[in-house]
């Protein structure tokens, strides 16, 4: 049936710091489109409170930030890609500055904390809601660019792939309930993780994996998919939904403690409440494991009101709101699902396997993160990696681009659903299920059992999906049991406890570090 189609030279599917960054990176000749769910409060970016880690220190060096990435990642990083993204990072902080940026400064130099995992104070922030400042400033330099036009309430399906190379995506219109075609010589995917596959959860409600669920169905090898990093302070509150608790705090000298005031990270790692975010989130669900309690707390209040006003005013005013005073109370915290690791693999221009398709930021596997990511990195992953692919399109774009012919979304055989229990059922159990079988601490016999019913889910969502109308809540879940599938199987294939990926059953470390990588071609030749 007739569609709404579209046509440009780069089509960005996300619009947090990676896409953004992107578009702004590219020529003003390049007619550009950022197609999102909604704009920047809708991102991660946007929900980001501590800030990007840079060599900008003078007793820091980029040796350092490259070994503090290493020792955090586990042994499987890859050392080259974080050495070209840690060289990078001082440019990086320029070039934000030069668009206008406002980074918290101590008189005439920037003020940088220190988070878990770094060795040196290198985290430059904006307050403790850096990645507002970011994403408002970058959305408003979008916005003001001519040749950039961002289509909000849109909804990616499923990438058009033809004879291996990209052209373009089918994309649902919310406000319209209609599928759209947008063409494009070059696509890049930066649509954030998939942390909304677990119950609890640090993100926004779009986390749901769009990206990496497309690319696999389009061909794309991925991995590591098995690492989900849990944040370890998430507010624990019933009216807080996902406000979180950022690590900036532990830097400044802030201390876990159980309910009776005991500090407890002492037994768990030399770092004591500095480990890296893994072992943070494992001591912690040890504890409330073994005490049978709901939360444990986050003490800063030897900290002065003043101090805490200047740099963490953001939780202060959200914790006050739920009558938390954090000059004199402790925080109730407890870890939630925060960042995918894993993700589409790509080279260092962010190139997927599909011609003339990219991913970047969380969507992306770079190597950069290991088999756990270091505080603060992700953002600078992000501007990195978006510059990279900015430069790489724009070398191998012609100069000229002519239309692509239009697709044709068949609609014939599908009708209105008369409820949508199935939807709703079927997304609280699958996030539930990763919850209780793929969480912080793994055994075989829970993951064999996930990924059993994951099939299950996938099976029924496929049919709902080939029969009834497209919803944005419909598209979503069928994008978030496809990732939710990749990380079981990814888990169920490391036999080993490493980084974020812990199980009982293997709890040593293999001498060896392998990157776990699933590839579609072989479930397709496997599967036949």
């Amino acid at each position: 049936m007739p569609m709404s189609s579209h046509n440009y030279d780069v089509l960005i599917i996300g619009s947090g710091c990676a896409g953004l960054t992107l578009a702004l990176q590219l020529s003003k000749q390049r007619r550009i489109a950022v197609l999102c769910k909604g704009l920047y409060e809708h991102t991660a970016t946007y929900w980001a409170q501590g800030g990007i880690a840079a060599v900008l220190a003078a007793d820091d060096t980029i040796d350092a930030h490259v070994h503090d990435t290493l020792q955090a990642g586990a042994g499987l990083c890859h050392a080259d890609v974080v050495e070209f993204t840690v060289a990078q990072s001082a440019d990086c902080i320029d070039w934000l500055v030069t668009q206008g940026v406002n980074f918290s400064r101590d008189k005439h130099t920037f003020h940088l904390s220190r988070e878990g995992g770094h060795s040196h104070r290198r985290v430059i922030h904006a307050a403790d809601a850096t990645g507002q400042v970011l994403a408002k400033t970058l959305t408003e330099r979008v916005l003001a660019a001519p040749n950039i036009s961002i289509l909000s309430e849109r909804v990616a399906v499923d990438l058009v792939v033809q004879n291996g190379r990209c052209r373009g995506v089918y994309a649902l219109n919310v406000a319209t309930g209609k599928v759209e075609y947008f063409a494009a010589h070059y696509l890049v995917l930066a649509t954030g993780g998939a942390s909304k596959a677990y119950l609890y959860t640090s993100n926004p409600d779009g986390a749901t994996g769009d990206g990496v669920a497309m690319a696999w169905r389009g061909g794309c090898r991925v991995a590591n998919m098995e690492f989900n990093q849990f944040h370890p302070t998430c507010l624990y509150h019933p009216q807080a939904k996902s406000f979180l608790i950022t690590e900036a705090m532990r830097g400044e000298g802030g201390r876990l403690l159980l309910p009776d005031g005991e500090p407890f990270m002492q037994r768990f790692d030399p770092r004591a409440d500095l480990a890296s975010r893994d072992i943070v989130a494992r001591a912690i669900d040890h504890e409330m494991k073994r005490l049978g309690i709901d939360c444990v707390y986050l003490a800063i209040n030897h900290q002065s009101p003043a101090f805490l006003l200047q740099h963490f005013p953001t939780v202060k005013a959200k914790c006050l709101e739920l009558g938390i005073d954090i000059t004199r109370d402790p925080i109730p915290v407890v870890p939630a699902a925060h960042y995918t690791c894993g993700g589409v693999m790509v080279d260092k221009h962010g190139r997927t396997d599909i011609s003339h398709l990219y991913a970047i930021g969380e969507t992306s596997f770079t190597g950069l993160h290991g088999a756990n990511r270091m505080a603060s990195n992700s953002l600078l992953e992000c501007l990195v990696f978006g510059r990279a692919a900015a430069r790489h399109i724009e070398a191998s774009m012609p100069a000229c681009i002519g239309s692509s012919e239009a697709c044709v979304w068949d609609e014939s055989r599908v009708e209105d659903a008369r409820e949508d229990i199935m939807i709703a059922h079927n997304w609280e159990e699958l996030r539930r299920l990763m919850w209780d079988y793929v969480g912080i601490v793994r055994t075989d016999q829970r993951l064999r059992q996930a990924l059993r019913r994951v099939v299950l889910l996938r099976q029924e969502i496929d049919e709902y999906y080939r029969h009834y109308t497209l919803s944005k809540n419909l598209v979503e879940l069928r994008h978030l049991v496809t990732v939710a599938e990749l990380m079981i199987r990814s888990a169920r294939q490391r036999k080993e406890s490493r980084g974020l990926h812990y199980t009982l059953d293997y709890p040593g470390q293999l001498s060896k570090a392998v990157d776990t990588i699933l590839d579609p071609a072989e479930e397709v030749h496997n599967a036949t």
